[in-house]
């Protein structure tokens, strides 16, 4: 039994969590017919100040927020710039900012009000840091576990990812800020050639931006992609017929950064070029040139760099044996194809492919979202310099917590009693440190001052009670100790040369010289260090370069060992910020580019080169190790404290390196842990599904995903117990990568190809489709989620409503002695005689909501079937059709959990 103290704590959590909501304060005006306004400003612009509009530029570097892209505006109209910044989560900006939970941790909430509080704080952000258009939602399907974006993607079904991306974009735009919804269309793959039948692109890859569109969406951002043999960006039919006409959108369409190939694109629905006319000397003129300019000059075929994605993309870490560049070779190669003789703008004006018509209206779509925002009245979001809104720590860690997937929980070992926790070891890195976002890419990267690891809090808990033992072993320590003074020398003395301006002022004993060791360097600085090292034993050496304020590189023996991510003029690569090169930053928030080196016994060279960040603060910079010796003392240092402890958690980390999987190393310490400790939990920070060797050792098994800066005090309110665990996965959970449609090896057309084809054969069944349709059995289900109570369901019936779709009631009963929430899912069967030649899965979701019971008490559930759910896509009549008959409506807590079922009238 928990003690009275810790049933105080728990209703101050659950106080806490409810208490935090934030209000929309800015929403936009209802889209119009047309815009009087809008177009009149459009006719009193010069053909520049039209381009000016629709083509992105540089903005000017005193106000430069280092956001990804820029517009100017027409200030003589009164036309504002605007600010693009990316995510999802959150806003990346050079200014640091707050980590939300991973999108798949906040579709695993199957909460619409979580992700439509998450949307406010990315607007109340965006609002902050002077951003005018927030990059996100991220509304793909994860249809393959090879895409490497798919932890930003709201799951496999494309019901859920449509009510929450709407969901998501009312909350972002009730701040006053465009949401831009991504990518349309069919960016849901490892090659870059999308093939689809009409049938599945309606029912399952354009559905969810249906929803964002019903939801008022202001933009959208088309794919790099080819779709059924045109460029998404490209696409007359995508674009012109499918977007606007059948859909509806009236909003402006930005290609993503590189995404257009020709000025004629305009013709076919594109509005926008980004990133548009950069710079000289800016990296990205290595992979885009801006189509969309005016200048009279010839524009030049693009020199294709490789280099230059690693620069600003890689960010490798030990543990993961090779380097996974988000693009590869094939892709990149299709996605910015060679050009030998580019045209602009100005050219396909001058030769009549492009009217200036096409122009105007591009132009007024986006002139008329600025007005429906308010923007030509009140101008553009401005940087306030302020501080972080405090209702939003409370809306991560309500996320985080609401997100919590218990998969396994053998003789109730969670939540943690009293008695556990006077006895407990936790171990691994994510104990110890947050685990906020473990794929660092085009996302906010957190605050680390607000984030707190699992180990302190419940050390701070337990405080001086009497006999408590709470113990924490890293095992893998990814921070490290400085490399000692007397490993180094130059010139025949100890220490390394400092070089400045290509001369030496100092001979530095150790290269620490961070605010922790109260010794930063200034502003500007730029030093250089050069010496040998001498290694007393063979071995794997970690080395960590770890710096704020400057970029920085490791050479050994005259090879680049590692270096920062990110190059000065690409676009939000201009600031080192803590985190964005690894999965943890260093203790004390330093960013950390860690590497293994294999070195001989003996003297190496040894060379950490600066660079500039743009961020004018202090120079920061360590370079740290961890020895062969060490880091084997650590591992065994983890075990022995797992077996002396009553329990033990074990914190295991994933980031689709391997695919499918955990490193090998965390394998191995999971089976070394619970072989030494009989009571071993995991808790997994992953945002796919990894296989589980061991999961027959363990007793229980958690995921909480990635979840932000917050991620440490949901994980304690979920293994105390103050909170239930109710997320749900929003993908299946295979037994094997071959399980699922896209790596079955009988298919191999739904792979990378070395032609960058890929033919979504598998048609509608997508995820747990795919496992009811070759009835395969899952290791977990779509939307399974175990809890540390019980429910009942009963009651169930199923009315027609009066818009031709479904109204359907049940209830839902509390049976054990735990207030919980419960997600209650509604899937639809096919028709009974389906049309011939007419696919449908052999059941969708439909419907769900989450639903908060205390012990004993019961609900009744309401859910609205919408028409759209009982509808296919007649790919001969081009419109979408209501079969006849009835149709089986299964009810309950999972796609393989459904006691209750009943037929539509």
């Amino acid at each position: 039994m928990r003690s009275t103290a810790m049933l105080l704590a728990a209703a101050s959590v659950n106080a806490t969590l409810h208490a935090q909501t934030i209000e929309p304060t800015a929403a936009p005006k209802a889209e119009s017919a047309d815009d009087q306004r809008a177009r009149d400003l459009v006719a009193k612009m010069t053909l520049d100040e039209k381009i000016d509009m629709i083509r992105g530029a540089q903005e000017d570097a005193s106000t430069d927020q280092a956001a990804a892209g820029y517009l100017r505006g027409v200030p003589r109209l009164g036309v504002p710039s605007m600010r693009f910044a990316d995510g999802p989560p959150g806003i990346l900006t050079r200014e640091p900012s707050v980590a939300l939970p991973a999108t798949m941790a906040l579709a695993a909430t199957f909460s619409k009000k979580d992700a439509e509080q998450n949307g406010a704080v990315v607007g109340l952000e965006a609002r902050r840091l002077g951003v005018d258009v927030a990059l996100e939602p991220f509304i793909n399907i994860m249809r393959d576990l090879h895409f490497s974006r798919g932890w930003n993607t709201f799951g496999e079904d494309p019901y859920l990812s449509g009510i929450m991306g709407a969901a998501q974009v009312h909350g972002i735009q009730g701040q006053g800020v465009m949401a831009q919804a991504k990518h349309y269309l069919g960016y849901d793959l490892r090659g870059y050639k999308t093939i689809m039948d009409e049938q599945t692109m309606h029912e399952v890859y354009l559905a969810p931006f249906e929803a964002v569109i019903d939801a008022g969406v202001s933009s959208l951002m088309c794919a790099y992609n080819y779709v059924n043999g045109q460029y998404a960006c490209a696409s007359d039919d995508l674009l012109n017929t499918t977007l606007r006409k059948e859909l509806g959108f009236k909003g402006f369409v930005t290609s993503d950064w590189g995404g257009t190939h020709k000025p004629a694109d305009i013709n076919m629905g594109l509005d926008m070029e980004m990133p548009g006319l950069m710079p000289k000397g800016s990296p990205w003129l290595t992979i885009t040139r801006s189509y969309f300019d005016n200048d009279k000059a010839p524009v030049e075929p693009l020199t294709m760099s490789m280099e230059v994605l690693g620069r600003v993309f890689g960010r490798a870490v030990p543990e993961e044996k090779s380097e996974r560049l988000p693009i590869k070779s094939v892709i990149f190669r299709g996605q910015f194809p060679d050009d030998p003789d580019p045209k602009n703008m100005a050219s396909a004006l001058a030769d009549g492919t492009v009217k200036m018509a096409a122009i105007d209206e591009a132009a007024y779509r986006v002139v008329h979202e600025m007005n429906r925002f308010g923007l030509l009245d009140r101008g553009n979001h401005q940087p306030t310099g302020g501080a972080v809104d405090p209702r939003i720590a409370g809306i991560i860690r309500k996320t985080a917590s609401d997100s919590a997937v218990l998969l396994k929980n053998e003789g109730a070992a969670l939540p943690l009693s009293q008695s556990d926790l006077d006895d407990l070891a936790l171990i691994g890195p994510g104990a110890g440190q947050v685990v906020a976002l473990g794929i660092n890419a085009e996302h906010s990267l957190g605050l680390p001052e607000t984030q707190n690891g699992v180990a302190a809090l419940l050390q701070r808990e337990a405080g001086g009670r009497a006999g408590a033992n709470i113990a924490y072993a890293v095992a893998n320590d990814m921070t490290g100790a400085p490399v000692p003074a007397d490993r180094f020398s130059s010139d025949g003395a100890p220490g390394l040369a400092r070089i400045v301006n290509g001369k030496k002022v100092a001979q530095d004993g150790a290269l620490n010289f961070t605010d922790s060791n109260a010794n930063a360097l200034p502003a500007g600085a730029q030093p250089s260090w050069k010496g040998e090292i001498d290694i007393s034993a063979d071995g794997t050496y970690g080395f960590y370069l770890q710096m704020l304020g400057t970029h920085a590189e490791l050479r050994i023996d005259g090879e680049l060992v590692g270096r920062s991510s990110g190059l000065t003029g690409a676009r939000h690569g201009d600031t080192v910020q803590p985190g964005q090169d690894a999965l943890l930053h260093s203790t004390d928030n330093l960013n950390n580019v860690r590497r293994d080196v294999a070195l001989t016994a003996g003297k190496h060279s040894i060379e950490v080169l600066t660079t500039d960040d743009t961020s004018h603060v202090p120079i920061q910079i360590r370079l740290n190790w961890v020895t062969p010796q060490q880091r084997e003392a650590n591992y065994r240092h983890a075990v022995e404290t797992a077996a002396k402890a009553k329990k033990a958690v074990v914190f295991a980390w994933a980031r689709q390196n391997p695919i499918f999987g955990l490193t090998p190393e965390q394998n191995r310490l999971i089976d070394d842990v619970s072989a030494a400790n009989p009571n071993t939990i995991v808790v997994l920070n992953s945002s796919y599904p990894v296989a589980m060797p061991w999961l027959g050792k363990v007793k229980a098994v958690l995921n909480m995903w990635w979840g932000g800066d917050k991620g440490g005090e949901a994980t304690v309110d979920i293994l105390t117990g103050r909170v239930s665990p109710a997320g749900r996965l929003p993908f299946t959970w295979g037994k094997a990568l071959e399980d699922y449609p896209a790596t079955d090896p009988r298919h191999p057309e739904r792979g990378a190809r070395e032609d960058g084809v890929v033919t979504y054969s598998e048609g509608l069944d997508v995820g747990y489709r795919w496992f009811d349709r070759q009835k395969k059995e899952p290791l977990y289900a779509f939307g399974h989620g175990l809890s540390y109570t019980s429910f009942a369901y009963s009651g169930l019936t199923v009315k027609p409503a009066a818009d031709g779709g479904l109204d359907v009631r049940f209830t839902v009963a509390n049976t054990g002695k735990r207030a919980s929430d419960e997600v209650a899912q509604i899937y639809l069967g096919a028709p009974a005689n389906a049309p011939r030649g007419i696919a449908f899965p052999v059941k969708a979701l439909a419907g769900f909501d989450r639903v908060h019971l205390a012990p004993s008490e019961s609900k009744t559930v309401s859910i609205h079937v919408a028409p759209r759910s009982l509808q296919y896509w007649d790919e001969r009549a081009a419109s979408w059709t209501t079969p006849q008959g009835v149709r089986a409506v299964y009810v309950g807590g999972s796609s393989r959990d459904l006691p209750l079922a009943a037929k539509s009238r």
